[in-house]
């Protein structure tokens, strides 16, 4: 959520995202940032707060295998470069399978 705060309030940090999206070939990229934005910002709150966590942690992990596949590989990134992406990636999927814990929204 952090990362992605900037965009979500200012315009033209989103069309920065989108140029980069659109430099790394990306289909519709204000579009493409618009939802990547949306997805980390509703989807990172719902995990936070325990509520509809196997959903969130699948659209979360879809939106980093993405940025992987279509950012990090093709341009050479060194696993160094990789880690957050990686890290939301991993962290999402344990999240998956193990849900959100016995004090979650989920669970009430």
């Amino acid at each position: 959520m952090y990362g992605v705060f900037d965009n979500l309030i200012s315009w033209d940090h989103m069309q920065e995202f989108a140029g980069f999206l659109g430099k790394n070939k990306f289909p519709f990229p204000t579009v493409s940032a618009i939802v990547s934005v949306g997805i980390q910002m509703i989807a990172g709150f719902l995990l936070l707060i325990g509520w509809q966590t196997k959903l969130s942690a699948v659209l979360i992990f879809i939106n980093f295998l993405i940025a992987i596949f279509m950012v990090h590989l093709p341009n050479g990134d060194s696993i160094e470069l990789m880690t957050a992406a990686l890290a939301m990636l991993f962290i999402s999927a344990c999240l998956f399978f193990t849900g959100a814990g016995k004090y979650s929204v989920d669970k009430v």
